[in-house]
């Protein structure tokens, strides 16, 4: 068989198995190695297998996701979230929709820490639910709320997805990170807006709250401010040049223990569940990056990146015609696979494409990253739908896909931008010292 036809048969195994619902990561080792065995021989196969496993849990670049990964654990074990919710909701709470706002803003500076989607909204449901289910929230936009909130989790540093990106594209993490702080932001922005025109055009469907007090105000941000510092502090010595981003990773995490110590919110207990929850989620990437370098092994030498690159580059629909495909691709991909699979599998392919017409791997970084959050909330699959849902057990799927409907189309419109005025990723980025 032609090299080609190995590849076609590769990505139907492939496929098949995640169908029969084997890991990610261990689908792609399996079909990467045999491919590979099958045209090279299983000798130098096997030893692909050895040489890629060291080579990744040894490489001192790529401890930035643990690093990152137990600081968010830290920050979350020691109730952060609720603190964020609470500061938030002092200063919108009386607004119409004060309480969704609240929690997009909350999300976005949990999000900003943990740089897990998930793990936000995880968080969120136990945390914005109750209060905005008291005060008379509708099921369908409080769940929806949450759901798209938990999305900042892949756009704001650090974030696990961009840092995987950068690992496979052989990118600047750091750069990466700073070039999602703008388009993060304008998503909290827009998001916040949106909940806005919800509360004008539909009057009596979201309750105002309470107005707090100044000094209430002033309490609340008593509780956030050493955190948000930290990560000032964390980002800032990146943006600086003062950090590599391994080593912002190990001052954040040490930054977030000594900060829950001293707070009193991180006891015994919470520091080894921290070590726990970053160590497993830390083996879980690390088991699906060794078997998407595995498979892109095997996706070298059948030449597959060449092929597709020739293939769409040979279209004639010009560089935008081309893009707007790949991202069309992502989002019919976000009906079927989470977010890391999304990555990891595509970008090796796609990544040539997208250079060889002139495209800053930077802000395609960026776009990717927003490609895959509406794949975490749009149906049938989002990623973030199911984990609200096995929170909120009294909740439909149908409830939590009508609630995040108006978010879907503000993130669209998001993503034109970023398209049209890429500056708004890259300039940040160009910016950097060091």
């Amino acid at each position: 068989m032609s090299p080609e036809t190995v590849a076609v048969i590769g990505f139907v195994c492939l496929f098949a198995l995640m169908l029969l619902r084997v890991p990610v990561g261990m689908a792609m080792g399996l079909v990467g190695i045999t491919g590979f065995g099958y045209l090279t021989g299983f000798g130098p196969a096997l030893k692909l297998v050895g040489q890629t496993t060291m080579r990744t849990v040894t490489d001192y670049s790529f401890g930035v996701i643990p690093m990152f990964l137990l600081m968010g654990a830290f920050v979350s074990v020691s109730g952060i979230s609720r603190e964020l919710f609470r500061a938030a909701n002092t200063f919108v709470g009386h607004w119409k929709g004060g309480l969704g706002i609240a929690t997009i803003a909350a999300c976005g500076g949990f999000a900003a820490i943990s740089g897990s989607s998930v793990a936000t909204a995880a968080t969120f449901s136990a945390v914005a639910y109750p209060e905005m289910r008291r005060f008379g929230y509708p099921q369908s936009f409080s769940t929806g709320v949450i759901a798209v909130g938990g999305t900042l989790g892949a756009m704001l540093p650090p974030s696990t997805v961009l840092a995987v990106y950068g690992i496979i594209t052989q990118q600047d993490i750091g750069k990466l990170f700073i070039a999602g702080v703008v388009p993060g932001l304008l998503a909290i922005l827009m998001h916040m807006i949106t909940i806005g025109i919800i509360g004008a055009t539909r009057p009596g469907f979201l309750p105002a709250g309470k107005k707090a007090s100044w000094h209430e105000r002033f309490l609340a941000l008593r509780d956030v401010w050493s955190p948000l510092l930290l990560f000032l502090f964390v980002i800032g010595g990146l943006y600086g040049g003062f950090f590599i981003p391994t080593e912002a990773g190990a001052v954040g995490a040490v930054g977030a223990f000594i900060i829950g110590i001293l707070r009193g919110k991180l006891t015994r207990d919470g520091i080894l569940q921290s070590l726990l929850q970053a160590t497993r989620t830390a083996a879980a990437v690390f088991t699906v990056l060794i078997g998407a370098l595995c498979f892109g092994y095997f996706l070298t030498i059948t030449q597959t990146p060449q092929n597709v690159t020739s293939f769409l580059t040979g279209l004639g629909i010009g560089p935008y015609g081309v893009l707007a495909l790949i991202l069309l691709m992502y989002l019919v991909l976000g009906c079927l696979m989470d977010a890391m699979a999304m990555v990891i599998l595509t970008v090796p392919i796609v990544f040539p494409v997208v250079t060889s017409l002139g495209f800053d791997p930077i802000w395609f970084g960026i776009i990717i990253v927003m490609t895959v959050e509406l794949g975490l909330i749009h149906p049938p699959v989002g990623m973030n739908v199911f984990v609200i849902k096995s929170v909120i057990k009294d909740v439909n799927m149908s409830t939590i896909f009508v609630g995040v409907l108006p978010f879907v189309i503000t993130d669209l419109i998001r993503l034109v931008i970023l398209i049209l005025f890429p500056l708004l990723a890259t300039w940040l980025p160009q910016r950097m010292i060091g």
